[in-house]
Order: structure tokens, then sequence, then C-alpha cells
């Protein structure tokens, strides 16, 4: 087959591995921030309004001028380097649907967990469910202009981290930090994997 022109949309040629990651975090961390930060491709978006009867169910705390939520998922793709490609499937972050994961992790071979240092306990849920599907998985704090400094000892133990697991910090709305994020778990998987018996 002849080889064609990279134009943004198509994967490229050369491209020998397609690797699924998911983008998992609480309501509010950045998911869907994240992934249109570093998509080379224009990303899909499951976003709707934010309505009176949801804002009865979902904690609205730190985050209440957000207006949109996302309802299925949100997809991006990384070309990372010219033979490996991230297909980028981010997660509702609302305990209520959380009924989707079992579809959306089909395949997945890790998972980029956004978390927020300003309430700790909003990403234990995302952690827990990246344990049942045994995701391996790296924990990244998205930074926000009020996120406290917390000591790295005191927040591995706060989300009960492996002592292998990586914690990073990011800034979900920068495509280098975004992508660095990515590429820190894509490193934390070819580890993982080599150094199986």
């Amino acid at each position: 087959m002849a080889s064609r022109l990279y134009d943004g949309i198509h994967v490229r040629d050369s491209v020998q591995i397609a690797a699924k990651l998911m983008v998992v975090g609480p309501f509010g961390v950045g998911k869907t921030t994240l992934i249109g930060a570093v998509s080379e491709i224009e990303p899909l978006r499951t976003e709707e309004r934010m309505t009176r009867a949801g804002a009865a169910v979902d904690d609205l705390s730190g985050i209440r001028d957000k207006t949109t939520t996302t309802v299925a998922l949100d997809f991006g793709r990384l070309t990372v380097d010219d033979s490996l490609a991230l297909y980028l499937f981010g997660t509702p972050g609302q305990e209520r649907f959380a009924h989707l994961w079992q579809d959306l992790a089909r395949g997945a071979y890790g998972a980029l967990v956004l978390a927020d240092a300003r309430d700790l306990s909003r990403s234990f849920e995302a952690l827990n469910l990246v344990e049942r599907y045994g995701l391996p998985h790296v924990v990244a704090l998205n930074v926000f202009p009020d996120t406290p400094d917390h000591p790295a000892a005191e927040l591995r133990e706060a989300f009960d981290l492996a002592p292998g697991t990586p914690l990073l910090t990011c800034d979900a709305r920068d495509r280098a930090s975004a992508r660095d994020a990515l590429i820190r778990l894509v490193q934390h998987l070819y580890d993982r994997l080599t150094e199986a018996p």
C-alpha cells in the first residue's frame, strides 16, 4: 500500500502500535480539558448542559461555575512518535455514570487518573474503579490556582498507592504537560511489561 501524507486526521502509516488508554477522575477535575489540550484530532465530546435535576445529585463544591458535564465519554488521539498512537477515552466523573466503565475499560492498557488535591476524597471512586478493572495506572494531580501543597508521602498514603505507582502533577490545560503525563503512563505500562516474569 502506498504511503499517504499524514494529514492530521488519519493515523500515520508508520504507526505500529495503537494503545487504548483511559483518562479518569472525579467530576470537574479536567478530563475533557486534558483530552482537548492534547488531541491531534478534533475531540469527540458528549457534553450536555447541566440541569437543575443533575445539580441535585452532583456535588458542585469547588466547581460552581461548571455548566456542562460529560454524559458518555470523551475521545481523542495523540501520536507520540512515528510508531505509537494513543487513543484516549475520557470517562464521566459522576458515580451515576459508573455503569459505563465496563464497556469503556474493555481493551484499555491502562489509565491516567486525574486527581484534585483540593479534595483528595473525590478521587477515591476513580481509583477504586481502575483497581476493580485491573488497570495499571498513574495518578496525576491537576494543578488548580488554589491547589494546596501536600507532601508526596501524604498523597500516596491518602490514595493508598502501591509503591510502584507513579504520582505526578500536570496542568490539564497545557498540551506539553498533558502529553508528559500520558507519556509517563506509557513508560509505566512498558516498565510493568518488561518486568513481568
